[in-house]
Parts: structure tokens; C-alpha cells; sequence
């Protein structure tokens, strides 16, 4: 399928796909004319890339991501890879450092409102 049509599908624009086939998170092949040809995998793709990126990850995160799950899969068993495991880890820190500079920025904020 075309780039326009893997958009329309997905919601991604086209922009992003090109990007995400810049930074290695999907594949196309060119035709004659040198337009983008996706197979029907592709859809799946963005709604994964589409998922971790609402979780906070980055593109370089969902790339390693990508490169554990491409490398290690067993269709027969539930897949599982340490890399994963520890990018998640990683992220889950991240953000409860900022839920937690958060909270005392909101604590601050109470304690000058309850003065007036």
C-alpha cells in the first residue's frame, strides 16, 4: 500500500512514517516510480510505534525495542527480553522523579495559596 494510504489507515501522518522509516522502525520497498510501498505488516507497526511513543519512549528506545523483539521472537511462546524490561524500568524511574519533583512544586504552591 501507499504511504497516503498506511496515513489514512493508521492516523499517522505522513510525515511520521517517513520518520519512523528514517529512524529504522519500518521498512518499505520503492517502486519503479520511487514511491513507498508498505505491506499490510506495516499497519501493526505504527499502532505499536503509535503505543510507545504514548507512553514517553523515544524513537531510539522503540528502535532498541524493535532489535530485541526482531532478533529474539518465538511465534510459539510468549516473548519476553531483558533490554525491554530495562527500558521500561528506566522510563517508570524517570517519571516518578518528575511525579515526585511534581508533587513538592504542588505542595509549594498549596502552602503559598493557603497564606492569603
Amino acid at each position: 500500500m501507499k504511504i497516503s494510504e498506511l496515513s489514512k489507515i493508521t492516523g499517522a501522518s505522513i510525515r511520521s512514517i517517513r520518520h519512523y522509516e528514517k529512524r529504522n522502525l519500518l521498512t518499505s520497498t520503492r517502486l519503479d516510480n520511487g514511491y513507498r510501498e508498505f505491506d499490510k505488516s506495516a499497519i501493526d507497526r505504527i499502532k505499536t510505534i503509535q503505543i510507545y511513543l504514548g507512553l514517553g519512549l523515544t524513537t531510539e528506545q522503540i528502535e532498541e525495542i524493535f532489535n530485541c523483539m526482531d532478533t529474539d521472537i518465538n511465534e510459539d511462546y510468549d516473548f519476553f527480553c531483558d533490554e525491554m524490561l530495562r527500558l521500561y524500568k528506566d522510563k517508570l524511574d524517570e517519571i516518578n522523579s518528575k511525579v515526585n519533583a511534581l508533587s513538592v512544586v504542588k505542595h509549594r504552591l498549596e502552602k503559598q495559596i493557603s497564606q492569603f
